[in-house]
């Protein structure tokens, strides 16, 4: 029969695919997507339930159904050979018999072609990504090779050696950039980090990859659907009455669909991962450590593979949304507890599966929608001190998780008449994305306020001691750590506290002479002091860039005075805190009158600080009321002349002159 004299040559077909499949696309496959095991390989694809275990087999199955098929049918062939009278019940049955035994091999051959044909394309694919990656980094390196040999050749004319570095920082940016979009993933996320490392990166690189906070790949629907099914066990359908088909918004590594639990009626927002990361993620990550090795391999003075570890601790945790579940709750808790006034709003967690999040609905506007908050009254000076509120509790509060992504996708404001009615703000800030967080030890908290009081004072001598104590800075890498701490230029930081030092706002002059120092070769030193500092220094770096990066959008009246005064009260904080700690050590405070002392001074110090911080926000109320601010119900940013202005801003610098000398005493 046709059926019986094909059967022999299938077996050998897939015998001879197994074996191309195990020599040829094994080392392919070590990313994790698949492994071979026992002569068979099990694909990711497989694991994923895209065939459905009622219609498929794995390859071991389908081995071990052609070996029985190939046996029982070479003993009906020895026994047909040695018996031709067979009566007519003993024909039909071995008939029934060989038709089972074709079509289960006929089924078997089929998965195990399917599994095989998921291979291939997965193999493929692969291919295509390493490839792309790999060409743009040959490309990049042949690039900064050849620029940086022919500005050797270049002797007395510093304006062209500038002009060809600056030009190959932007064709490699581009360059990067298309396989950074193409690949998406993870790439898109190292993209957006990359974006906010102005302190690191010459700008031609930030600034061509700051589009990739906004432009984030889609999944698509019957995805989802089919990795619902997967992680719960239950039809989408079953648990949703609606679910939008298009996501509300996307980024680097999920999506979020508008939806409405269908026992209750109410309306969530759900946080879906993109399912081709679980494929994907592992050999992405390897991409990127191997791109950062051939950058240290090739310029050996750019060690950048602290990133690409970060990368490798960080992911993990990010693509677990039961760890961000938790991280959100805790949040919640502790300003619940230990900051209540604060308008922060993080939406409630319904329940979480690793790479599915059920979430309250909260929607609101991007930081940057100045138009919105000028249209409803929103004073963005408030909205700025808030922001410094929440991050410094962040930082300095006792116990406090540590958010390390707030890029401004991941923060959203909204209007909220009701608190304007009570005397408060009349808007709330909302949090999202709470997958990457740290906490600070304690000592380190410490040391890091001290040092932050220490620059605000101008005081060198405890800046570089304070250093030390928390990244382990000599005194060679000093002012690169201080300029990248604070965003400033080494010569403003170190300035005198009567011109405001830190604490006046940046210039264009300012940030030109500090991109012309990255451009000179001060980069390499960053570079390198960058790869010696404890990692969750880098995250605190992080959300200094990004919080300042946000500041700096919402173009505010006082620039950054009124945030560093913030900073000033949580480090005051923190040391009272320390010097109450060791009071209490000493014993019992009523006991000892020189405890008693000791108390009463550490509070007054702190008291102080916090008077004067009140003050000038009384005072700048004041100013807005009476019309001297702007910003308030629409009006014009500064709605008053150019005289007004001058007195304006002079007032603001005896302020400041007053409050800084205020802090020095204090410390």
């Amino acid at each position: 029969m046709p059926a019986q004299a094909s059967f022999p040559s299938q077996l050998a077909a897939l015998r001879r695919l197994q074996t191309l499949n195990a020599h040829v696309y094994a080392p392919l496959r070590r990313t994790g997507t698949g492994r071979i095991t026992n002569g068979s390989w099990t694909c990711a694809s497989c694991r994923s339930s895209q065939l459905s275990a009622s219609s498929s087999y794995n390859s071991t199955l389908a081995r071990r159904t052609f070996a029985t098929s190939s046996k029982r049918y070479s003993n009906q062939s020895s026994n047909r050979s040695s018996s031709s009278s067979s009566n007519t019940s003993g024909k039909t049955n071995n008939g029934r018999r060989t038709m089972l035994l074709a079509a289960g091999g006929g089924a078997a051959a089929t998965a195990g072609l399917l599994a095989f044909g998921d291979d291939v394309k997965y193999t493929y694919e692969a291919v295509e990504r390493t490839g792309r990656v790999a060409t743009a980094l040959a490309a990049c390196v042949n690039d900064y090779r050849k620029t940086l040999n022919l500005r050797e050749k270049i002797e007395h004319d510093p304006e062209e050696k500038q002009r060809l570095l600056k030009e190959c920082h932007q064709r490699c940016a581009d360059r990067t950039l298309e396989v950074l979009e193409k690949s998406g993933g993870i790439f898109i996320k190292l993209g957006q980090h990359l974006s906010a490392m102005n302190y690191l990166l010459p700008p031609e690189w930030t600034t061509t990859f700051i589009p990739l906070q906004d432009k984030c790949p889609v999944s698509s629907f019957e995805s989802i659907e089919r990795m619902f099914l997967e992680d719960t066990g239950t039809s989408l359908w079953d648990y949703f009455s609606e679910f939008s088909r298009e996501p509300i918004g996307a980024a680097s590594l999920a999506q979020v669909h508008l939806a409405t639990i269908k026992e209750t009626g109410q309306r969530v927002a759900v946080k879906v991962q993109h399912p081709s990361l679980q494929r994907w993620a592992p050999l992405d990550m390897r991409l990127t450590a191997t791109t950062f090795k051939t950058l240290k391999y090739f310029f050996p003075e750019y060690d950048l593979e602290w990133l690409s570890s970060e990368v490798e601790i960080s992911l993990p945790k990010e693509l677990d949304f039961t760890c961000e579940a938790e991280n959100a709750r805790r949040t919640a808790a502790h300003f619940a507890q230990a900051a209540p006034q604060l308008p922060l709003l993080i939406p409630d967690v319904l329940w979480a599966k690793k790479r599915l999040l059920v979430m309250a609905c909260e929607s609101g506007h991007r930081l940057d929608d100045l138009a919105y908050m000028d249209s409803h009254g929103i004073d963005r000076d408030e909205v700025s001190a808030t922001l410094a509120h929440i991050f410094n509790e962040m930082i300095f509060g006792e116990g406090a998780p540590l958010h390390c992504d707030p890029h401004g996708g991941n923060i959203a404001i909204r209007h909220n008449p009701s608190k304007s009615d009570r005397g408060k703000t009349n808007f709330d800030i909302i949090l999202y994305d709470h997958g990457l967080y740290r906490d600070i030890p304690l000592p380190l908290r410490r040391s890091y306020a001290k040092l932050w009081l220490a620059i605000i004072d101008g005081d060198v001598p405890r800046m570089k001691q304070y250093a030390y104590e928390v990244a382990g800075i000599g005194e060679d890498k000093f002012p690169l750590f201080a300029s990248a701490i604070t965003g400033r230029d080494f010569i403003n930081v170190v300035s005198a506290t009567k011109s405001g030092g830190v604490m006046k706002p940046k210039e264009a002059s300012e940030q030109k002479s500090m991109s012309t120092a990255l451009q000179e070769g001060m980069i390499v030193d960053l570079v390198q002091m960058l790869g010696q500092v404890p990692r969750i220094i880098l995250l605190i770096l992080k959300t200094n860039d990004l919080t300042r990066a946000l500041d700096e959008s919402l173009h505010t009246r006082q620039g950054p005075v009124r945030q560093f005064l913030i900073l000033a009260r949580y480090c005051m904080r923190t040391v009272f805190y320390e010097r109450l700690e060791e009071i209490r050590k000493l014993g019992s405070v009523w006991s000892n009158p020189n405890k008693m002392v000791k108390l009463v001074g550490a509070w007054w110090e702190l008291a102080r600080v916090e008077v004067k911080v009140q003050v000038f926000e009384l005072w700048l109320r004041v100013k807005r009321a009476l019309g001297l601010g702007g910003n308030v119900l629409g009006q014009q940013q500064v709605p008053v002349g150019k005289k007004g202005q001058k007195r304006l801003a002079k007032e603001v610098e005896r302020e400041i002159g007053e409050l800084v000398r205020e802090v020095k005493a204090t410390v």
